[in-house]
Order: structure tokens, then sequence, then C-alpha cells
């Protein structure tokens, strides 16, 4: 693994109001736009919390909540519950394959189509390929998107980042008409897999935040770490059902 010799030079938001719940201020700190991390950088960032949307990485750090925590999953301690397992099952018949992490049109109707559906009053339901782009793409990261099929036909495309010690979902989405087979649930169980058959020992999902209903499902995974008190620990999800 590549030591970071030197670290980016980062900024902090003014406060604005928080995504995740309207009443709040949020503050964010991020790194410098105009000097972004390279990948030895952003190998160490993750390991401290930090997250990327597009080229942006950055890392909530607001003045009075601490509720957005970056979460992981520890690959060889991992256990799928029985409903996960049966939601693998029910995709096996799925066609997978491996591309590296560029534009296709295909991904982007499928995109389009998906943000329609599930996110229709959401910034990113966007028909500008840029756009699409500029979320999912980061020139200084190894990216592969991961296509999930049904005789042919697209249902779900995870995208998802090469780190040093694992691998990174960054987004998912998929064929809403085939909900029922839990493809975004899929998409997790087929990554720690494959992190597994790659000798990688972590999963990254994100931020988790406890008191938000959207964002509940990342700890409906065993076991699961977060980024607490500058130390992963173990989240006994037990705590928030």
């Amino acid at each position: 693994m590549s030591v970071i010799t030197q670290l980016p030079t980062f900024y902090i938001s003014t406060p604005h109001t928080c995504s995740y719940f309207a009443e709040r201020e949020a503050s964010t700190v991020f790194v410098d736009p105009q000097n972004p991390a390279d990948t030895v950088t952003y190998n160490y960032l993750i390991r401290v919390g930090f997250r990327r949307s597009g080229d942006l990485v950055y890392r909530p750090q607001c003045y009075d909540c601490n509720d957005c925590v970056s979460v992981r999953l520890p690959v060889a301690e991992f256990e799928p519950r029985r409903s996960q397992k049966r939601i693998a099952r029910r995709n096996q018949d799925l066609e997978v394959n491996i591309l590296p992490g560029e534009f296709r049109h295909e991904h982007f109707d499928l995109y389009k189509n998906y943000q329609q559906d599930r996110h229709p009053e959401s910034s990113m339901n966007d028909d500008n390929p840029d756009h699409y782009e500029d979320f999912l793409f980061y020139r200084g990261i190894d990216t592969e998107l991961v296509e999930f099929r049904l005789h042919g036909r697209l249902l779900c495309v995870a995208v998802m980042d090469l780190v040093a010690d694992g691998l990174s979902a960054v987004y998912t989405f998929y064929d809403t008409a085939y909900a029922k087979r839990g493809l975004g649930v899929n998409a997790i169980l087929w990554q720690v897999e494959e992190a597994r058959k790659r000798g990688k020992p972590h999963v990254y999902l994100g931020y988790w935040i406890k008191h938000h209903e959207k964002m509940h499902y990342k700890i409906q995974y065993s076991p699961v770490e977060g980024f607490i008190d500058k130390k992963w620990r173990l989240i006994d999800r037990d705590l928030f059902r």
C-alpha cells in the first residue's frame, strides 16, 4: 500500500440547509477542487470517513450534529441475513459484467428512468449526460461499472471504486419495474463477494444517518462498522431497529 506523503488543502463550506433534515444546518469539509485528491490520497481519506461525489471529496462536519456516520462492511466477518440470502438466490439468473468506469448511453438511459421514478423532485433527475458523468466518475480514482442483465436486458448498474483496502459502493441504479428482485441489496451482496475474491477486507457504503429512514438500510448488513470518534467501531444495529 502506497503511503501518503502530504495532505491536500481542505476547505469548509459555509452553513447551508441540510440535504436530509430541512430544519437543520450543515457544513462540509472538502478537498480543494483545484488540486483534487489522487488515488493514494483518496485511499487514505476514505479510511478516515471521507467520501466522494464525482470529483468532490468531502466529509460532513456540522457544528451541532454528528448523525452522518461513514460505514463499511468487514468482508471476512460478513454474514447475510435470511432475507438477503433469499434476494441473492432470486438473482442467481442474472448475468454479471464488469466494465471500465466510463459513459455508456444504455447506462445513462437506465439512470434517467430510475431518477424519474424514484427521485422525481431531485436535482439528480436530469437528462444532461455531463451531469451524470460529473456525479459518478472521478479521474483520480479507478472506477468499475457492474452490469446485471436478465437475458440480455440491463436491469441494474452498480458503480464502485477500487480502493487500497476494499471496494467503495458509489451508487446503484436499476430498472424499477424489477424492484421486487431487490436489485440494490443484491448489488451490495455481490460487491461483498467480489471484495472477498479480490482479497479486499472492506466494502464502503458511504454515510449512514441513524434518524433518517432512507439511510437506515445501511445497518441491515451485519456486521457493520462506523467511523465514530476517529475510530472504526462495530455498530450494534439492534439499538436502531
